[in-house]
């Protein structure tokens, strides 16, 4: 049998196209709750969706040049083994528990987006998330420009690289996390993570990087950086000046500049050492 083409229909039932299996839809229009649910192996295409839960439980996907309104609210859950691209994502919770899926150049607005998902792929797109992978394992994104506050609590195995982060308390609880050559925004940043390493990173915010076990910087800089690498095991090659550094754990901070060094009245043994790079 040959794949099936839904073309150029109003889809405002709901569950119209339920289990939709080795089909294409192309430019429908798209308002009636859970369209697409249980779908396998389909491909969306130059559609619009305003409507809840439109693509939840679906295995094996393509959705492209497409947008979701706001009113598109949670979008996928449950799905597996797809790909976004030249999309408009804008529902809140627009991507939860999925697996094995590819996003490139999409513009993405979403609250709540991709939490406790494996596999994820962010590539060359723009987003706005509050809460951005939370609980999540697997995760990339490479060139990403990203707003958000609360991001990446709680990931396992992230990779970021050539990325604009402008966010808060990014990483916290975080394990095995790994950013190089990106801008780095924020407040307590990576406080409680494990295995977090920065490469070629420029770190901006006060008080980054405290409760961290197993943290290493190398060749990065910094802004605003003060308080830093309290009650942390570090390893931090630092390129021009830090504001200020407290009580590292254990390990070595390198800077071509430290603006103060604080030590003294820490609750558990400090013995980091702290350097001025001659």
């Amino acid at each position: 049998m040959g794949r099936i083409l839904i073309k150029d229909k109003q889809m405002d039932e709901e569950r119209a196209l339920y289990n939709l299996t080795d089909g294409e839809v192309k430019n429908c229009p798209m308002d009636g709750e859970s369209v697409l649910k249980e779908s396998r192996n389909i491909a969306v295409v130059d559609s619009e969706f305003s409507l809840r839960y439109p693509m939840w439980h679906v295995k094996g996907f393509v959705l492209s040049n497409s947008s979701m309104d706001d009113k598109t609210r949670a979008a996928l859950w449950y799905s597996d083994n797809g790909k976004i691209e030249f999309c408009s994502l804008m529902g809140v919770k627009a991507v939860r528990e999925c697996c094995n899926i590819e996003i490139k150049n999409c513009n993405i607005n979403s609250a709540e987006f991709g939490w406790k998902c494996n596999g994820i792929s962010l590539n060359d797109t723009e987003i706005t998330a509050e809460y951005l992978f939370l609980d999540s394992k697997n995760i990339s994104l490479n060139n990403v420009k990203m707003h958000g506050k609360y991001s990446f609590q709680y990931v396992e195995g992230l990779t970021i690289q050539n990325c604009n982060l402008d966010t808060k308390d990014a990483f916290w609880h975080s394990k095995n996390v790994t950013v190089k050559n990106s801008v780095v925004k924020g407040e307590y940043l990576g406080w409680f993570s494990e295995n977090l390493t920065l490469i070629n990173c420029k770190i901006i915010g006060t008080q980054p990087l405290c409760y961290c076990e197993n943290l290493t910087l190398v060749n990065c800089e910094t802004e605003d950086c003060d308080l830093s690498f309290e009650y942390s095991s570090v390893n931090a090659d630092i390129r021009g000046a830090i504001v200020s550094v407290k009580n590292p754990k254990s390990g070595v901070v390198v800077a071509d500049e430290i603006g103060e060094i604080i030590s003294g009245g820490a609750v558990i043994p400090c013995n980091g050492e702290i350097k001025i790079r001659s």
